[in-house]
């Protein structure tokens, strides 16, 4: 995983953090010497839209999350396409922790040869990140450096086995499974609030809802101050302005 630490050196030039891995590359090129055409590699690294979220409340939050974004950006035949607000939030499951800041990305990413496959790729590029910035294992709902979250991948409704590289980090976490949409995403305004900022309209697979319906009927549930918007994202500098 070499690219992890050139990705993570290209985000650090601009900020602190690190970066990840070439697994969509490896897709392409696997297939093209075990015989398959070149165009059928080509078909593979097609393009999909795909929603990740963002945590962190350990150590500069706000620095640490920009250069994840950074890092995002530069993964290997990644788009940027969006970047929300940045959030304060209180912490859910384990209150004796700092607030946490969160956010939300949309990337058009390498669709794989399947969703299936596509998915798995870049959940393992996330869990590399995680470690790259130094990610440590804790109490699960505890504190971290990174935190991030596949939620959506294109029209993909998946559950999936991770592999070994994709486990998450949190203890007491037995599910190997990799679910899309994120199962807990309509139930977390801490990932709702960002990605209405991104894609108010959007209707997950298997909602039957939009977004910005699901952040309504939460903030309902868990208050207008459990989650404040307090920076937006300035693109030409790549870092957090004060809302």
């Amino acid at each position: 995983m070499a690219f992890v630490a050139r990705a993570a050196a290209k985000a650090a030039s601009s900020g602190p953090a690190p970066g990840v891995g070439t697994a969509w590359r490896m897709m392409a090129t696997t297939r093209l010497t075990t015989g398959v055409c070149a165009a059928e590699a080509k078909r593979a690294m097609r393009r999909v839209r795909a929603y990740v979220g963002l945590g962190s409340n350990l150590g500069d939050s706000a620095a640490t999350l920009a250069a994840a974004v950074r890092a995002l950006g530069a993964l290997p035949g990644v788009r940027p396409r969006g970047v929300s607000r940045l959030y304060a939030t209180r912490p859910v499951g384990v209150n004796d922790q700092p607030d946490f800041r969160n956010a939300a990305v949309a990337l058009d990413v390498p669709a794989g040869p399947d969703p299936a496959t596509g998915a798995i790729a870049l959940l393992v590029a996330l869990k590399g990140l995680e470690r790259a910035f130094g990610r440590r294992t804790r109490r699960r709902w505890g504190p971290r450096e990174l935190d991030l979250d596949l939620l959506v991948f294109g029209r993909a409704r998946l559950a999936v086995e991770r592999l070994l590289e994709g486990v998450s980090l949190d203890p007491g976490k037995a599910d190997t499974l990799l679910v899309v949409p994120h199962r807990d995403a309509a139930e977390r305004l801490f990932v709702l609030d960002p990605l209405a900022d991104l894609a108010p309209g959007l209707v997950p697979p298997g909602w039957g809802h939009t977004v910005a319906w699901a952040r309504r009927r939460r903030e309902a549930i868990e208050g207008p101050d459990a989650v404040r918007p307090i920076a937006t994202w300035d693109a030409d500098e790549r870092s957090w302005a004060p809302a």
